[in-house]
């Protein structure tokens, strides 16, 4: 069996801002709705490009270290080195690394395409010192959230360039890339300066002025002086956290939000899919996540501006609350959410809406009590599961018969199927949703997928 390795003030040069925020060529045909037959969210591909020795790696490490919360895997373009034949071995020193015909494209294209389809992908190991592949070995990539293709010639192919999301071209100067090469290339590589500097001349400054440099025409984003340029890197660590932060479906309907995903977050989420989980550690990490979802559900409530005195004697300016706020939970389940709005806002009023369940259909209203002054408050609309969104569609009709206006009931759950989102949101597009994720479909029977079970029965423990 082979051995398998497994993978782990900048100048904004033509920025094109709506080119960051859309997807790419390639990604434009996708569906905007999803079916379970289609990935719920397609990865961020960033392609990295630059003269030999111009920082791309580092770079490329760089934007790793600040994406820890995110899975994200390296592609290099020299791994695609096409392994010389004998005749070409005899005459190594005359042969064009920096060409692109030197490189494999079509199968970095199709191991490219299979990661963005959700495939892992065994990608060549190349030995520069025998100038061939290794034969016995390769390293294992899995698909992530974030692919980064780097190369010197990764943007020189259009096919390549159109699956790319974001364009980076890390330009650095000559001479400081002559001199990491020649110590790249005789410390890594085994080769000697003499040679190093032959081939520099003959044939890697034609082929960058040949082919690299007219590329940098294709980036997004220009980076001088490589790894050296921090603003450069967290500017760009930052527009990518905005964009793997934000589902598909919050492009679609603007006032959808999912809270940020961190590895607590997944780590939460996690354990309380977990089928064989305690109800006692089931309850304290939902517990968690609730907290989490009505805190960011709270900041989307008006508020005004107040100067108070602190014990200084400064003054300080800062925010008031929304006084006129009410909680309404859909029995049972949204029961569990309860105690974190009370946690998060002292004194709050708590109303109730029953609806019986039967399948898709047979909704029927059998109970609610809210107060009485409701249609001058916001509306906080509880229910740990959003599914098909009838239920939800029928609660938030009632609240807006009882006068709450549309636009003042924030609805807030753990999970939502995206059917369910598309349900709500088409009815009531001023409404907010508050999740802390989207999942994949609903299955035959209206689950949701993969889901998290029957959450009442499981946190109030009348499961088995």
């Amino acid at each position: 069996m082979p051995e398998e390795k497994t993978a782990t003030g900048p100048h904004f040069s033509g920025l094109r801002i709506d080119g960051l925020l859309s997807s790419s060529p390639a990604s434009s045909t996708s569906p905007s709705f999803f079916t379970p037959d289609s990935p719920l969210k397609q990865p961020f591909v960033i392609g990295v490009s630059g003269g030999t020795a111009s920082g791309k790696t580092t770079v490329c490490d760089m934007i790793i270290q600040q994406l820890h919360d995110h899975r994200v895997v390296l592609v290099n373009q020299d791994s695609f080195y096409r392994g010389l034949t004998p005749e070409e071995m005899k005459r190594v020193h005359e042969y064009n690394f920096d060409h692109p015909d030197a490189f494999d494209t079509e199968q970095l294209l199709e191991c490219a395409e299979k990661l963005m389809s959700g495939q892992s992908v065994q990608v060549p190991i190349y030995d520069f010192k025998t100038h061939q592949r290794c034969s016995d070995s390769f390293r294992l990539v899995n698909a992530s959230d974030v692919i980064i293709l780097e190369g010197i010639l990764v943007f020189h192919d259009q096919r390549v360039r159109n699956l790319m999301n974001m364009k980076i071209f890390v330009d650095t100067d000559a001479d400081v890339r002559l001199a990491r090469r020649i110590r790249r290339d005789t410390v890594e590589r085994g080769r000697d300066i003499n040679s190093v500097l032959e081939q520099y001349a003959k044939f890697v400054k034609p082929a960058f002025d040949d082919f690299v440099l007219p590329s940098k025409k294709y980036a997004d984003v220009i980076i001088p002086r490589g790894g050296d340029n921090h603003v450069a890197i967290d500017l760009i660590v930052q527009h990518l956290r905005t964009k793997l932060g934000q589902h598909d479906l919050c492009k679609i309907y603007p006032n959808v939000y999912v809270i940020q995903s961190t590895f607590q977050i997944r780590g939460m989420h996690t354990l309380i899919r977990d089928r064989d989980i305690s109800k006692h550690d089931f309850v304290f990490y939902s517990d968690r996540l609730i907290r989490l979802v009505v805190e960011h559900g709270l900041g989307h409530l008006p508020f005004t501006e107040k100067q108070i005195v602190t014990p200084t004697g400064s003054a300080y300016t800062g925010v008031d609350f929304c006084k006129k706020l009410c909680g309404v939970s859909i029995i049972r389940s949204g029961e569990s959410m309860e105690n974190a709005l009370r946690a998060c806002c002292k004194g709050i009023k708590i109303g109730k809406i029953l609806i019986h369940r039967d399948g898709d259909n047979g909704k029927q209203l059998i109970y609610e009590k809210l107060p009485k002054d409701i249609s001058e408050r916001h509306v906080l609309l509880l229910d740990p599961v959003l599914a098909t969104g009838n239920s939800a569609n029928q609660a938030i009709e009632l609240l807006i018969q009882k006068g709450v206006p549309e636009s003042h009931i924030i609805f807030l759950n753990l999970i939502s199927a995206p059917e369910g989102v598309h349900c709500v949101s088409k009815r009531f597009p001023s409404l907010k949703i508050v999740t802390s994720e989207i999942d994949e479909t609903l299955n035959e029977e209206y689950r949701v997928i993969p889901g998290l079970g029957e959450f009442g029965d499981r946190y109030f423990g009348t499961d088995d």
